[in-house]
């Protein structure tokens, strides 16, 4: 299993912690694949952008409207987090149906 996320989210975090063994990629400094982000991105559409964050308000309108593949590839701090991978699955927040879909009590 694999979390891409911010290592000082606290979210990510609480989802580290309930998960247990997990590969943990930091978006700022290592990334998410291309792959990754793009089968995200088919599977979750405009909402693996987090427009409530710091990063979202912090852009100009004109960058806003850019497609959301080529904001997330420069502003990596946008993508909702966290983004979990289980076996070709993607699982995206640390919602109750996240956690239930992963058998996290």
């Amino acid at each position: 299993m694999r979390l891409f996320g911010l290592k000082n989210c606290d979210t990510c975090r609480k989802a580290l912690k309930s998960l247990g063994e997990v590969e943990f990629f930091d978006v700022r400094s290592d990334g998410v694949p291309e792959y990754v982000m793009s089968c995200a991105f088919e599977t979750f559409g405009d909402a693996l952008v987090n427009t409530r964050s710091t990063t979202w308000r912090g852009l100009k309108e004109s960058e806003r409207s850019r497609p959301s593949l080529e904001l997330l590839a420069e502003h990596p701090a946008l993508m909702k987090r966290p983004l979990i991978e289980r076996d070709g699955e993607l699982f995206l927040g640390w919602t109750p149906d996240t956690r239930s879909a992963l058998g996290v009590v």
